[in-house]
């Protein structure tokens, strides 16, 4: 299994200019907002405890087991997210096949708008049309990255930059 630092590398070389970084921190959370919600269909309740169980709930504590694998601290950080964006998706999924539908293709629909607008600017296409770990490697990037602008995980940022330089910052990237 590649290191947080291989993955994070790797990904990160499809993504140097700042302002795909930026459309990052808007578009992958909005996609894995919407797939979470969109596999929250179907759930079924374990008994009398209320637990849900659904594809999302297994599809989130499988993720959560490789991020953990990669990393602890992120690991947690992200599994938190999961878990955050599970309760609010198994409320949605217990709504009109509509309003379930229109949150979960659209915040997926506009999510790949902001990514593809993001790395247009790159002048790259998406690290996952290379190797489709990428989608899973995403999250973690932008929690990375959200970690650097708020000078954590000093180690981790110059690692990758070793590998795959450093961001180029624009006038309108500036943070």
């Amino acid at each position: 299994m590649k290191t947080l630092v291989d993955q994070l590398s790797q990904y990160a070389a499809y993504h140097r200019d700042g302002r795909n970084i930026l459309t990052h921190f808007v578009g992958v959370p909005m996609i894995l907002f919407a797939v979470v919600i969109l596999l929250s269909r179907p759930a079924w309740v374990l008994g009398d405890s209320g637990m849900v169980i659904s594809p999302a709930v297994l599809a989130a504590l499988a993720a959560s087991v490789y991020y953990m694998l990669l990393d602890t601290r992120y690991g947690i950080a992200l599994a938190v997210v999961l878990g955050l964006m599970l309760s609010v998706s198994v409320w949605l999924a217990a709504q009109s096949t509509g309003l379930w539908l229109a949150w979960g293709a659209g915040l997926f629909i506009v999510g790949w708008v902001i990514q593809f607008v993001g790395h247009y600017w790159e002048g790259r296409k998406p690290a996952f049309m290379d190797d489709v770990v990428g989608l899973l490697i995403g999250p973690l990037f932008v929690l990375a990255e959200m970690g650097f602008v708020l000078g954590l995980r000093k180690e981790v940022q110059h690692a990758i930059e070793q590998r795959s330089g450093p961001v180029r910052h624009t006038a309108s990237a500036a943070l």
